[in-house]
């Protein structure tokens, strides 16, 4: 048995970005929001630091534009990459498989009221472990929790920082473009039946 990690956004789910339609929202650049963003507080609310409440007063104050909802939530609408679903169900008939997530409480409660994380045996999302891809520290917490060694372990991001941060621990790690080529690599690893048979079109 191996322990499979998948990240979520890009990969289990498409249209995850909000930062061009905020953008759009607030009439600004992305260079300008992302600079706001950073100074506000990006990183720590991905960690649980702080809540979307007190990033985006800050962010407010800072940029001089009055955000008074949680616009990570009101432009958020994921939807299910089937394919990759179905490769999950597949790998879970004989492995460990979980999801290792970079992503905040609003995203996280409108992914688990959609049912996005029922296809994993466990979630583990950066806002509840205090770390976020590619820290080191985010992949080893999981392996600790898990009671899986790198070796034993295979992770799947479309991120190159976070696939290459992986593979310096001595985890398997698979770059994410198309779930017909992942299905492809993971039976080229003798991971998945050549035969996708049964695979959503």
């Amino acid at each position: 048995m191996r322990l499979f990690i998948f990240d979520v956004g890009g990969v289990i789910c498409n249209n995850t970005s909000v930062v061009p339609f905020i953008c759009d929202y607030l009439g600004m650049s992305k260079q300008e929001f992302l600079k706001f963003a950073n100074q506000s507080g990006l990183e720590e609310i991905q960690t649980g630091k702080i809540t979307s409440q007190e990033f985006w007063q800050k962010f407010s104050l800072l940029s001089k534009k009055i955000v008074t909802e949680d616009l990570w939530a009101k432009f958020f609408n994921p939807t299910l990459n089937l394919d990759t679903a179905k490769i999950v169900e597949e790998l879970s008939k004989d492995h460990r498989v979980v999801a290792g997530t970079n992503t905040i409480e609003s995203h996280y409660n409108i992914h688990v009221k959609r049912g996005d994380y029922e296809f994993f045996q466990a979630v583990y999302a950066s806002h509840l472990i205090g770390f976020m891809k590619p820290d080191q520290r985010f992949y080893l917490h999981i392996l600790e929790r898990e009671g899986f060694q790198p070796s034993q372990t295979v992770f799947i991001d479309d991120t190159k920082d976070n696939v290459e941060a992986a593979s310096r621990l001595g985890i398997e790690s698979i770059l994410f473009t198309n779930a017909e080529e992942l299905w492809q690599k993971l039976a080229d690893l003798q991971l998945l039946p050549t035969n996708r048979k049964g695979r959503s079109s």
